[in-house]
């Protein structure tokens, strides 16, 4: 039986060891993670301290614990396993891995087995004897495919440049998942914004009907004029129009939960109201450095422009010399029994070298084209740290401010109430008119729905922080939480 030599054994060992001590060189350039271009604190007009400590921060707080109302949590459980954008985000990651393994094979040689049989006929006048000849040849071979040794780390900085994108990839579904919740929640907080408005209004709309049938009976018998019915008709239809437009509101943000969930959600339950104090909780803001390290998108960002490092070296390495080396050892022979008798041996190791000399500046073009890329890269990331800062300092400021309006809101609408109040009482003495006891129940209206969307405000600017600081990639903090129990009323379809 035929048996490889031990020197010709020795060249594909040497080949390969020879790949691996050649490719340690880089033309990468050394990377420098750009400065933040955003102040070291947030503005002083903010407040930064927190309800539940310093030591908890946004990025490892879980979404359960920041949303402790339970019909919340199924929501956001619901959208984490049917969401398409998550979907979508976890696919291109799949996408992304593969291509950073089709990469990362280039490093490592392709070495093949091939067998082949082929009958040949010759011709007279091309047989050795001058006879017409007719033949079979038989090969088995092990190949080495064109391998590069990578001298100067082209391949190795392409591998660099997949595994980069691939990890930014990840970081953008880790983005994805944050938006999602604060998502599912703004929407869900704006379906019972809708709601409890809605249930304002229609007891609104039955108090106007109810004094619009006095007036009208009151009105035939010449008590009040004509001017006072027409004015108590008008709230009536004010409250009205106020039902209808409320009830395509809250459809409407119940179609948009529904899309971000992914499935219909059926019996919505009829709590919580937004003056609970249990639908989010408190967090710290920290300091403008940390969001370097707990925003994933920045972190993507970054991983785009180590990319695009890579690609310089790559592109680096372009002007130097090529060397690929392909080589075949195995066996011939004429008939399929004698494959591998000795003797039948056959090898052969052919190195190439590649030069560019003159490729009318493509190889400079694309060292260019990287370049620029990087800055771009480097541009991008800025911005996206800068963004992050102003989101972060934009919810810092509302939360300031927007417990002021609900405060001044609920203070208003305390008055307001207390003023409807005295002019029923002068009305039924008969001091106050039919025109004071309107407008204030028509103010007193007003006050009822700003009071709701303020505090829907004040919710919503809540999420915005966490979501701005990177919460919502865990689901609970520290050591697990207790499963929830199902939701009464909440079913997804």
């Amino acid at each position: 039986m035929f048996n490889f030599s031990k020197h010709r054994l020795a060249i594909l060992s040497t080949s390969m060891l020879a790949a691996g001590m050649l490719s340690a060189c880089s033309l990468n350039p050394i990377y420098h993670r750009p400065a933040a271009p955003v102040d070291a604190a947030y503005p002083d007009t903010v407040n930064s301290a927190s309800a539940i400590g310093a030591d908890r921060e946004a990025a490892t707080l879980g979404w359960r614990e920041f949303f402790p109302d339970q019909h919340l949590q199924a929501l956001i459980a619901a959208a984490l396993n049917n969401n398409r954008d998550l979907r979508t985000a976890i696919l291109n990651i799949e996408a992304a891995r593969a291509q950073y393994n089709i990469t990362r094979a280039d490093r490592l040689p392709n070495v093949n087995v091939n067998a082949s049989a082929t009958r040949e006929h010759l011709p007279a006048i091309e047989s050795p004897n001058g006879q017409p000849l007719t033949g079979n040849i038989y090969q088995a071979n092990l190949g080495l495919a064109a391998f590069e040794l990578d001298f100067f780390g082209r391949v190795r900085s392409l591998s660099q440049s997949a595994l980069a994108s691939y990890l930014a990839t990840e970081e953008a579904r880790q983005s994805v998942q944050i938006t999602l919740v604060a998502q599912v929640a703004q929407a869900y907080l704006a379906e019972r914004s809708f709601a409890e408005q809605l249930a304002i209004a229609q007891q609104t709309f039955d108090s106007r009907q109810t004094d619009y049938t006095l007036a009208q009976k009151r009105f035939d018998v010449g008590i009040d004029s004509a001017l006072t019915l027409s004015l108590s008709n008008t709230l009536v239809q004010s409250a009205r129009t106020a039902i209808a437009t409320l009830k395509r509101q809250r459809a409407q943000a119940d179609n948009a939960l529904t899309l971000l969930i992914g499935v219909r959600v059926a019996n919505l339950p009829a709590s919580p109201t937004l003056s609970d104090e249990n639908i989010v909780a408190d967090i710290p803001a920290g300091l403008p450095s940390d969001l370097l390290t707990r925003r994933p998108d920045i972190r993507a960002a970054e991983q785009r422009l180590l990319a695009t490092n890579a690609n310089i070296g790559a592109a680096r390495a372009a002007f130097f010399p090529r060397i690929s080396l392909t080589g075949t050892f195995g066996s011939a022979s004429t008939s399929l029994g004698g494959l591998f008798d000795s003797g039948s041996g056959l090898w052969s190791f052919a190195p190439q070298l590649t030069l560019p000399i003159f490729d009318g500046g493509r190889n400079r073009g694309n060292l260019t084209l990287a370049e620029v890329r990087k800055n771009l890269a480097v541009a991008d990331y800025e911005k996206t740290i800068q963004t992050a800062f102003r989101e972060v300092a934009d919810a810092l400021v509302g939360r300031e401010t927007l417990t002021e309006q609900v405060e001044a809101q609920e203070a208003f609408l305390k008055v307001t109430q207390e003023r409807v109040d005295l002019t029923n009482m002068r009305y039924q003495n008969g001091i106050a008119s039919s025109f004071d006891r309107l407008d204030a129940e028509r103010e007193l209206f007003g006050a009822q729905q700003a009071l709701v969307q303020a505090r829907q405000l004040r919710l919503d600017n809540s999420i915005d922080l966490y979501r701005s600081l990177g919460g919502g990639l865990n689901e609970v903090t520290g050591t697990a939480l207790p499963a929830a129990a199902p939701v009464p009323g909440l079913a997804v379809k």
